[in-house]
């Protein structure tokens, strides 16, 4: 789908916007993973517009999943 790098980058920048999620909120990891897919496949793959999307899709996380 995506080559090399751009899959490295979809990697940094969720990897980057879950900072501070803990790897057992596996919901929330998914949500943010699959906006920022969603923007690439549409693409958006500048490091800036991901990270923004991340961000966005983050603080839109449902609050059973935080």
């Amino acid at each position: 789908m995506f080559d090399a790098a751009t899959t490295t980058l979809l990697r940094a920048v969720l990897d980057e916007v879950c900072e501070n999620v803990s790897a057992r909120e596996t919901g929330a990891r998914t949500h943010v993973a699959s906006k920022i897919l969603e923007a690439a496949t549409r693409g958006e793959v500048s490091l800036e517009g991901l990270r923004q999307v991340g961000r966005d899709a983050l603080s839109r996380v449902p609050t059973i999943w935080r």
